[in-house]
C-alpha cells in the first residue's frame, strides 16, 4: 500500500494538545476566575450593584469592559503567553535528536508547520474562549448582551493572538538555542523602543538643548507599547433625571437626581490591530520560508539563518560600543567632565573598549567557542570606524538638529515655557507670538558655543565675573507636530544685563518677548475663555491663616489687576529679582477655568491658577482688596519693611517701604514675579511693577 505524506496530522496535534495540557489549562481556570467573580457580585448585589445606580445602559457598561481589556490587558498577556506556546510546540527544533526524529516522520515540513502552528493558536486562544464564553453567558443571563461589542472584541483578541504567536514563531526559526528563543523574541519588539531611548540619551549629550529620553518616533515597531498608547476606547455620556422620592433633592425637573448615562462606546484605532494581523500573516509566511530552508544540524545555534549572522554579530557590537561606552564612561569619566556635554575623547575610547567586548561575545556565541580572535581585526575595524562615524555626526550636528525649528505650517500646537510662565499657543490664532517664539529659539540655538562656555565657566569662574549676569534662566519649548510627533527643546540660558540692549542676542529678544503686551495678555487671561472663579488671600501680617474667597471678589480683583497692566503699573519680569524687598508681604492667589468641547463632542473643563505679587504701584488692586474687605491699609507691609535684616543683608542697601515704592514712578528693573499653575504644575508669573 502506498504511504502517504499529510499536511495536516491530526495525532500530533493531539499530542502537543495533551503534551503540553497545563500551559493552557492553567491559565483557562484563572481566566474563569473573573467572570465567576463577576457572577458573584451579580447574585448578592444585583446589576446596580455592580454598574451603579441609576438608568444605565448596561450592554454598553459591559462592551466598555470588553474593550479595556482588548486595549491593555490583551496584549501584555498575549506578549508573555506567546512565547511560553512557542517555546514548547516548536521545541523540537532545538535538539539534534528531536529534529531529526520529527524530520523522519511521514510528514512533509509544511504538514509539520501548519499542524504545530495551529495547536499552538488553539493554546493561545484557549484561555480567551474560556472567559469570554462565561462572560458571554452571564451577559445574557442578565439582559446586557451587546452582539456588535462581542463581535469587535473576538476579532481583536484574534488578531492580537495571531500576530503574538507569529512574531514568537519567527523568532524560532531565526534561532536554534532554546535560551535564545526568548531573548531574541523580546528584543525583537522592544528593539525600536530600546534603541529609540539610547539615541536620545546619546544625543543629548551632545547636542545643544536636546532633551527627553524617548521620542516615539519608531515607537510602531514596538507593538506592544504601540498597542497600549493608540489602542483605547472613548465613551460618551448623557446627563438624565433619575426620580427618588425618598433620597434626591429637590430639582428643576422634581424630586431626584442627576445622573450620567453612557450612550456609546468606541474602540479607538482598532484598524491597528488589522494592520498588525496583517504583519503577522507575513511573518508566519517568512517563518514557513526559513523552515523549508532550514538545515537540521542547525539545532543548538544562537542564529540558524547564514545571512543574519553578520547582522546579529554587528547588531550587538554596535548597541553594545553605544550602551557600554556611556556605562564606561559615567563610571570612569564622568566625574571628571566638566559641563553636562561629552568629552568625545573619553567616550570615544569607552566606546571602542565596549564595541570590542561586545564583538568578541557575539562571535563566541556564533562560533559556540572562545577561538575567535584569529583574523578578526578586519571586524574589529568596522567596530571601531562605526563608532567614531557616531561621535563624529553628534559632535559636529551633521544633521542640523541643533538648530532645527519647525515651520509654522507643520505646527499644531506650541508650549513655551520662560521667565516662570507657561504657554500653550496655537498657531492659527496666536500666529505672532509663534513667529516670534520661534525666531527667539533661533536666536538661542545659535549661540550655543556663548551659552555652554558661559554654563560651564559660573562653577569654576570667579563669582565677580557674573555680579551682571543672571545665570539658570530655563527656556523650554515643545512643538506638537501634526504629523503626532513632537519637538522638544530646553535651555538653561543666562542672561547678562549688558546684552538686555544689544539687539541681535537672545537676551534681547527673550526679553522683548516675554515682556511684550501679547505675552502678557496670555499671562492674565486677559483675552482667552478662561474665567475667574475663586481664591485666596494670605497676608504674613495675620495670625489666623489664609482668607478664601468667591466669583465675585475673583473676577473683581482680575478686573483691577487689567486696569494696573494697562496703566503699565505691572511692570516687567525682573531677571535679576532686584526688587522683591519693594512687594507686599502677602500672597494672593486667584483661580479660573474655562470649557471646551473636544473632537468626540464631550465637554472638558480646564483650570488654572495665578498667584500674584502685588506691589503698591499697583494702586487698582490694593484699592480692590480693600474695598472687598479681604485686608486692611496698616496689614500692608511690604518684605523690606517686615523684614529689613534680611534685604539689607541681601542687597546691601536700606530696605525700601512701601512710600518708597511708590516714589519710583518709572519702576526701572521690574521685579513683579508670581506663579501660575497648569496642568503641566506649578510655575511662576509676573505681575506686578519693582523698585
Amino acid at each position: 500500500m502506498q504511504s502517504k505524506t499529510l499536511c495536516f496530522n491530526r495525532t500530533l496535534f493531539r499530542k502537543n494538545l495533551t503534551r503540553f495540557w497545563p500551559l493552557w489549562a492553567v491559565p483557562s481556570f484563572v481566566g474563569a476566575l473573573f467572570p465567576l467573580a463577576m457572577l458573584t457580585q451579580l447574585i448578592r448585589y444585583g446589576v446596580d450593584g455592580l454598574f451603579g445606580t441609576g438608568n444605565h445602559n448596561y450592554a454598553l457598561e459591559f462592551t466598555r469592559i470588553y474593550y479595556s481589556v482588548v486595549s491593555y490587558a490583551v496584549p501584555i498577556l498575549s506578549l508573555c503567553y506567546a512565547i511560553l506556546v512557542a517555546l514548547a510546540t516548536w521545541s523540537y527544533l532545538f535538539n539534534n535528536r528531536s529534529t531529526g526524529l520529527m524530520h523522519t516522520l511521514p510528514i512533509r515540513r509544511e504538514g509539520l508547520f501548519l499542524t504545530n502552528f495551529l495547536s499552538g493558536m488553539t493554546m493561545m486562544l484557549a484561555p480567551y474562549v474560556v472567559t469570554g464564553a462565561l462572560c458571554v453567558v452571564i451577559s445574557i443571563c442578565y439582559g446586557f448582551f451587546d452582539p456588535v461589542g462581542l463581535l469587535v472584541t473576538i476579532l481583536c483578541v484574534i488578531g492580537e493572538s495571531l500576530f503574538y504567536f507569529s512574531s514568537a514563531t519567527a523568532v524560532a526559526f531565526v534561532t536554534g538555542n532554546l535560551f535564545a528563543l526568548p531573548v531574541l523574541y523580546f528584543i525583537f519588539h522592544f528593539l525600536a523602543a530600546g534603541m529609540d531611548f539610547l539615541i536620545s540619551v546619546f544625543a543629548n549629550g551632545f547636542i545643544f538643548g536636546l532633551s527627553g529620553t524617548y521620542t516615539g518616533a519608531a515607537e510602531f515597531l514596538s507593538p506592544t507599547i504601540y498597542f497600549v498608547s493608540h489602542v483605547n476606547h472613548s465613551s460618551e455620556y448623557r446627563e438624565i433625571f433619575v426620580p427618588d422620592a425618598v433620597h434626591g433633592s429637590i430639582t428643576a425637573d422634581g424630586v431626584g437626581y442627576y445622573d450620567s448615562e453612557l450612550t456609546s462606546v468606541t474602540l479607538e484605532n482598532a484598524w491597528v490591530v488589522a494592520v498588525y494581523a496583517l504583519v503577522g500573516v507575513f511573518l508566519l509566511a517568512a517563518a514557513y520560508a526559513l523552515y523549508r530552508r532550514r538545515r537540521s544540524e542547525s539545532a543548538g545555534d544562537v542564529v540558524a539563518v547564514g545571512w543574519m549572522k553578520p547582522v546579529f554579530r554587528y547588531g550587538v557590537a554596535l548597541c553594545g560600543s553605544m550602551a557600554g561606552g556611556l556605562a564606561l564612561y559615567a563610571v570612569f569619566w564622568g566625574s571628571f567632565q566638566r559641563g553636562n556635554y561629552y568629552d568625545v575623547v573619553p567616550l570615544l575610547i569607552a566606546m571602542l573598549i565596549a564595541g570590542a567586548i561586545a564583538y568578541y561575545t557575539a562571535s563566541m556565541l556564533l562560533a559556540k567557542s572562545l577561538r575567535v580572535f584569529r583574523g578578526s581585526w578586519k571586524g574589529l575595524g568596522v567596530t571601531a570606524l562605526c563608532a567614531v562615524v557616531i561621535c563624529g555626526v553628534m559632535k559636529f550636528d551633521l544633521f542640523g538638529i541643533e538648530t532645527r525649528v519647525p515651520a509654522v505650517s507643520q505646527i499644531e500646537s506650541l508650549t513655551f515655557r520662560a521667565a516662570d510662565n507657561s504657554y500653550t499657543l496655537d498657531p492659527e490664532e496666536d500666529a505672532a507670538l509663534v513667529e516670534e517664539i520661534r525666531a527667539v529659539h533661533l536666536t538661542i540655538a545659535r549661540d550655543a558655543d556663548y551659552i555652554i562656555g558661559m554654563n560651564e565657566n559660573w562653577a569654576f569662574g570667579d563669582e565677580e565675573d557674573f555680579e551682571r549676569i543672571s545665570m539658570y534662566n530655563s527656556v523650554h519649548l515643545t512643538y506638537h507636530l501634526k504629523n503626532g510627533t513632537r519637538v522638544i527643546r530646553r535651555y538653561s540660558v543666562p542672561i547678562s544685563m549688558d546684552r538686555l540692549n544689544q539687539e541681535g542676542t537672545y537676551d534681547f529678544a527673550l526679553d522683548r518677548l516675554v515682556n511684550s503686551d501679547a505675552m502678557k495678555a496670555e499671562r492674565f487671561h486677559q483675552n482667552d475663555g478662561y474665567q475667574p472663579d475663586s481664591g485666596y488671600l494670605y497676608v504674613d501680617t495675620w495670625k489666623d491663616g489664609s482668607i478664601s474667597f468667591g466669583t465675585k471678589e475673583a473676577r473683581a480683583i482680575h478686573e483691577a489687576v487689567k486696569l494696573d497692566i494697562a496703566s503699565g503699573a505691572c511692570g516687567n519680569y525682573d531677571w535679576f529679582d532686584q526688587g522683591r524687598a519693594g512687594q507686599y508681604a502677602m500672597d494672593l492667589n486667584l483661580d479660573f477655568q474655562t470649557s471646551e468641547t473636544v473632537h468626540s463632542g464631550d465637554t472638558h473643563t480646564r483650570y488654572d491658577s495665578i498667584n500674584i505679587r502685588v506691589y503698591p504701584a499697583m494702586t487698582h488692586t490694593v484699592d480692590a482688596l480693600e474695598e472687598l474687605g479681604l485686608v486692611a491699609e496698616q496689614e500692608l507691609k511690604t518684605y523690606g519693611e517686615l523684614y529689613p535684616e534680611e534685604y539689607e543683608e541681601k542687597y546691601g542697601l536700606d530696605a525700601p517701604t512701601a512710600s518708597d515704592a511708590m516714589r519710583y514712578g518709572d519702576f526701572g528693573q521690574a521685579a513683579s514675579v508670581g506663579i501660575i499653575g497648569g496642568t503641566d504644575g506649578p510655575t511662576e508669573i509676573m505681575v506686578a511693577g519693582a523698585l
